[in-house]
């Protein structure tokens, strides 16, 4: 799992700055009674919560293949990604709004604000910095792509998490700032629970895009349309090939991709010289293409390919 060197360094960033600050907001919220600091304490634990199943999730993710589970245990990830965008929506966003209901409903001015403003301000800084860290590494996964269609891409779900919780976060500290400032210079102090409503917005907006993004890994989605063509270029380079109809690939993981091959080998081969095409597929693409975890061929005339995809394809549209 080596290639989660750099996702671990996003959680952890992560982990050790919302514990912190969780500690912080909770005492503040006891000393001045703001639903606003105290619905961000929420959120806080929330995200350390989600950071440390992450983690969980990657560590499952990475045991071998056995009997009960032949292709891997890689969906653990996205299975745990999917817990946690649950967990953003039910615990994060309906605390907050049950707290901003309760404050309008019987409001409470906010003392000592001016401890509000600090813990607010130290924790724009540290939710800023983890920030940072989850987006130079995201930048770096996304190439050239554009932000959403990274995103959606990506199967790798820990990275942008991380990126979407901190986000939700540092726009939930302004929204905090806010409601507690109006309350403040109107008197007025049901705007601090309209803060808490606006933070539970915020992070049930993250909530379902998140899990809207995980439910699709969960179910499966294909190698990207470049892994496929360069695994139809290195099958079509073996001589015993005459045709490389098509691949069907799902991810398992991350770095996991279970590929079927469609391909029509020369007529005049023996069964013993398609196995030993197979193999040397196989070699070939574990040293050029180690995400391919799992590889199953069909010999298959072309034709036959063509009618079934097409097949597939007027299915899909139908659906």
């Amino acid at each position: 799992m080596a290639g989660h060197a750099g996702s671990k360094r996003v959680i952890y960033a992560a982990l050790a700055g919302n514990l912190a600050i969780a500690a912080t907001k909770f005492a503040a919220a006891f000393f001045t009674g703001s639903s606003a600091m105290l619905s961000e304490g929420v959120h806080s634990l929330v995200d350390t919560g989600n950071g440390t199943l992450l983690l969980y999730g990657m560590r499952r993710a990475a045991r071998p293949p056995d009997r009960t589970h032949p292709l891997g245990y890689g969906r653990e990830l996205y299975f745990w990604s999917f817990i946690v965008a649950l967990l953003v929506f039910a615990l994060g966003s309906g605390i907050s709004f049950y707290e901003g209901i309760i404050h309008i409903m019987a409001p409470e001015p906010v003392v000592n604000a001016r401890v509000n403003y600090i813990v607010l301000g130290l924790s724009f800084l540290f939710e800023g910095s983890s920030w940072l860290v989850a987006l130079r590494e995201f930048r770096q996964q996304k190439g050239r792509q554009g932000w959403l269609q990274a995103v959606q891409s990506s199967k790798d779900p820990s990275v942008y998490t991380v990126l979407f919780e901190d986000s939700a976060a540092l726009l939930g500290l302004i929204v905090a700032f806010a409601g507690i400032l109006s309350a403040q210079l109107l008197e007025m102090p049901e705007l601090d629970g309209v803060g808490s409503i606006g933070i539970a917005i915020i992070l049930g907006a993250t909530a379902i895009f998140l899990a809207r993004e995980s439910k699709g890994l969960l179910l499966g989605e294909p190698a990207s349309p470049e892994v496929q063509k360069k695994v139809l270029a290195i099958v079509q380079d073996d001589p015993a090939v005459q045709r490389a109809n098509g691949i069907l690939s799902v991810h398992v993981g991350p770095e996991e991709i279970v590929a079927g091959l469609s391909i029509e080998f020369e007529d005049h081969l023996t069964a013993p010289e398609i196995e030993a095409c197979v193999e040397r597929l196989e070699a070939r693409l574990k040293k050029e293409m180690p995400q391919i975890s799992r590889l199953f061929v069909k010999p298959q005339a072309t034709g036959t390919w063509e009618r079934r995809r097409k097949a597939m394809a007027e299915a899909s549209e139908e659906s």
